[in-house]
């Protein structure tokens, strides 16, 4: 709602800027996506490691 609130005030200010922002807005999420997924990703393979290397503490404080 806010990004609406901004995009409408953009264009009672410079509508031509308005206009630009509207088409140009798809074409840098669609360029920004593969950057997105790669985080995604990343995110997944660093959560992975540290419970492979958290998982002899958790053994051992689940046996004490």
């Amino acid at each position: 709602m806010l990004t609406f609130l901004l995009w409408c005030l953009l264009l009672v200010i410079s509508w031509p800027l308005a206009l630009a922002a509207l088409v140009l807005y798809p074409i840098v999420w669609l360029i920004l996506l593969p950057f997105r997924l790669l985080g995604i990703a990343v995110h997944g393979v660093l959560a992975l490691v540290a419970a492979v290397i958290l998982l002899p503490v958790r053994a051992i404080r689940a046996i004490a």
